[in-house]
């Protein structure tokens, strides 16, 4: 048995992905511990544990973190940058005393690497979100554009780049000075701090745009969590009639998501279908009431999502990374309205592939019944979604994520792909 560190920012979706790649080493023999506090890993799972006592700087900058969808992208940075500085002072000590032999960073983190780095730890990267490393021809993974060759394009992926790396600034110069503090060559963003043993990502070469540059390190896993189906609870749902199903959600990161999931109830109801919607906790009781009112067929905080969408005919969503892996795994199509984040980046990369639609969020609900009814009645999206479906799901998922890593960790050598991507 090993013991490793799961460095990762206090994101709700990064963590619950993380967990499911933290299951499946511990199904192995692990034990793995979260730099967290406690109240935010899932308690009782075999194994997998909070940090038992963390410093008070990393509380600090970590509850500074807990509500990104109310700040602004410059502001974010900053609170990026207060969290890699607190884990760079305080997780050199902290890694010791726990006694790891490993250490598993989520890529958004970039402490993790240098912290590891400075004591010789073995590490690997992990992509919760799209992949950050970066190539020349591509678009950031923050940018919502189309890929295309020419040169316009070109020059809008440069330029935009430009724009992202000045607000970005105050997490860069977190970086370079910590990396410098602890006696490691300089760097300056993310993307250079990653593993040279192993770079795993929840995501699909069958749904990125094209990469010619990736490190042979790089693995795609497809999606993290690929359970079984059992279909009970979605069998009662499909009794009460024959017309089409479909899913809407916002996600965990939506801050105020009613108005917008009452439109997509509505856009349901004008194209005949029966939706089920979830909204996460977000709303009262009087907007539940109200989504009924204007189409929802179901209204539930949680469900078992991936089962829920493999009995679906279509997935009205925010383009959420998991939420769409777990559509495309399932072959059934997308209408996205991203919101924020990298969910427009996601978008376009769907898009790319022709395996949904994309519509603002602002369009009217008769804008997006139209939408609905497209995906329902063209076959071309179910073909194309069939063959990406199964990459997704050859990808391997957490138990390949956590054999990649174990491999990596214990011979301290790289973990090669075999072929392509």
């Amino acid at each position: 048995m090993s013991h490793y560190a799961i460095v990762v920012p206090p994101l709700f979706s990064h963590i619950r992905t993380l967990e499911v790649l933290a299951a499946a080493l511990s199904q192995r023999g692990h034990r793995l511990t979260f730099i967290l506090p406690e109240d935010a890993v899932t308690p009782g799972l075999h194994n997998i544990h909070a940090c038992p006592s963390l410093p008070a700087a990393i509380l600090t900058a970590q509850r500074h973190m807990q509500n990104p969808s109310r700040r602004a992208i410059w502001r974010i940075a900053r609170t990026m940058a207060a969290l890699t500085e607190a884990l760079c002072r305080e997780l050199p000590a902290l890694l010791q005393t726990l006694k790891v032999d490993g250490v598993i960073v989520d890529q958004m983190e970039p402490a993790g690497s240098l912290v590891s780095e400075s004591l010789g730890l073995p590490f690997v990267s992990v992509a919760c979100a799209l992949p950050i490393n970066r190539e020349p021809h591509l678009p950031l993974s923050v940018m919502p554009f189309a890929y295309a060759e020419d040169e316009r394009a070109q020059r809008l992926y440069r330029g935009s780049e430009r724009v992202y790396d000045l607000i970005m600034r105050p997490l860069y110069r977190a970086i370079r000075a910590q990396s410098l503090r602890l006696g490691l060559t300089p760097r300056d963003r993310p993307d250079q701090c990653l593993s040279s043993l192993a770079q795993i990502a929840q995501w699909s070469r069958s749904l990125d745009f094209p990469r010619h540059a990736l490190p042979k390190c790089f693995h795609y896993i497809g999606a993290m969590k690929q359970p079984e189906p059992s279909g009970a609870a979605v069998r009662t749902v499909r009794e009460q009639g024959d017309a089409p199903l479909g899913y809407a959600s916002l996600g965990t990161l939506q801050e105020h998501p009613y108005r917008l999931l009452r439109k997509m109830a509505a856009a349901c109801r004008r194209a005949g279908v029966q939706v089920m919607v979830t909204h996460c906790d977000r709303l009262s009781e009087d907007e539940v009431a109200s989504l009924y009112h204007h189409g929802a067929t179901w209204v539930e905080s949680f469900i078992d999502q991936p089962e829920f969408i493999r009995r679906a005919d279509v997935v009205v969503s925010h383009a959420g990374l998991n939420t769409v892996l777990e559509t495309v795994a399932a072959a059934r199509p997308l209408l996205l309205l991203p919101v924020a984040f990298d969910q427009p980046a996601i978008a376009a990369r769907i898009v790319h592939h022709g395996l949904g639609l994309r519509v603002s969020r602002f369009a009217s609900s008769r804008t997006l019944a139209r939408h609905i009814t497209a995906l329902l009645n063209d076959d071309r999206f179910r073909r194309r979604l069939e063959a990406a479906s199964q990459q997704v799901v050859q990808g391997g998922g957490a138990t390949r994520g956590a054999a990649i890593i174990e491999q990596a960790l214990a011979s301290k050598r790289p973990v090669l792909r075999d072929t392509g991507y």
